[in-house]
């Protein structure tokens, strides 16, 4: 899993087998675990709360949460998400202009190659 870092409470998280970004925020004791999909099992929620208090991003209070089921009662809350996932406005105008090249260089060989074939 690749982790991005945003603050000292917050982790971001790709889950390339369920093809699932994940963002884990931890306030006041409470874990919300946001994801763009809901394909997370209930061992794969389990497993992965494990992970996090075992690898030290959550409390280890959290570590035997999902076994009861009521992950929202002992500290942990699973929600589908999506408004959280924004490209970067850098990156966006990086392809804008990578795009727009290459569309123009593609008008640019086509006008060459029907200037030879017409003459």
């Amino acid at each position: 899993m690749k982790t991005k870092i945003f603050s000292a409470r917050t982790r971001d998280f790709y889950h390339a087998q369920l093809d699932t970004l994940l963002r884990v925020e931890e306030v006041d004791g409470q874990v919300v675990v946001r994801a763009t999909s809901n394909r997370f099992s209930p061992g794969r929620k389990t497993a992965f709360v494990r992970w996090l208090a075992a690898e030290g991003y959550i409390s280890e209070a959290h570590q035997w949460s999902s076994i009861a089921g009521a992950d929202a009662l002992l500290g942990v809350r699973w929600v589908k998400d999506l408004s959280w996932v924004k490209p970067d406005p850098a990156i966006k105008a990086r392809t804008d202009r990578f795009m727009l090249c290459l569309f123009a260089g593609a008008v640019l060989v086509w006008t060459i190659m029907m200037a030879i074939v017409l003459s």
